[in-house]
């Protein structure tokens, strides 16, 4: 299968639907994604650099526009990353970037891989499917926003271990299956 945009995007919004919001993985999601205030970007940077300037742009873009029409971002590299050692070493700049635009405190970014992988767990541990995602995604985050919602449900910790427990009691193939495309 080609991997274009439309594929991508795809992908992601089946990931998003069965996986975090069908298995309450995140349990403020529903309620911005039904509302069309997730915005799904799809890079095709050839390199960290232009990669980091799509960064800047959405960054600013969440900065100055309001919640109400977009709440969260989703900047997605199906090509970019590929392992995921690298990916995750690369959070460190993503953080920088974050503090460069005076953001510390008001974005926070969560990141997401196809291989994600805890400190401490195999790569096989279904748990690190929480973090798990078709593509290399950057998460983009209002505080307020996770501020909120934390503030009118359970605590991270709560939701942190329930979805390990929802995870283990699905198992890997499970989780295959619940990813798979309906054809």
């Amino acid at each position: 299968m080609e991997l274009n945009d439309d594929t991508v995007l795809a992908d992601t919004r089946r990931w998003i639907e069965k996986a975090v919001i069908g298995l309450n993985l995140c349990p403020f999601a529903k309620a911005v994604y039904v509302k069309n205030q997730v915005r799904i970007v799809v890079s095709h940077a050839r390199h960290l650099d232009a990669f980091l300037d799509e960064l800047d742009r959405e960054l600013d873009l969440l900065r100055d526009t309001p919640a109400e029409q977009v709440d969260t971002t989703l900047l997605v590299h199906p090509t970019l990353f590929p392992d995921f050692e690298v990916f995750n070493d690369f959070l460190n700049v993503v953080d920088d970037v974050v503090a460069e635009h005076e953001l510390e405190g008001v974005i926070q970014v969560a990141p997401f891989h196809p291989a994600f992988q805890f400190d401490g767990t195999a790569p096989d541990d279904v748990t690190n499917c929480t973090n798990r995602s078709p593509y290399p995604t950057l998460h983009l985050l209002r505080e307020d926003s996770v501020e909120r919602a934390v503030a009118s449900g359970d605590d991270v910790d709560t939701i942190v271990e329930r979805n390990q427990q929802r995870l283990l009691a699905l198992g890997a193939q499970g989780w295959r299956e619940l990813l798979r495309p309906e054809h």
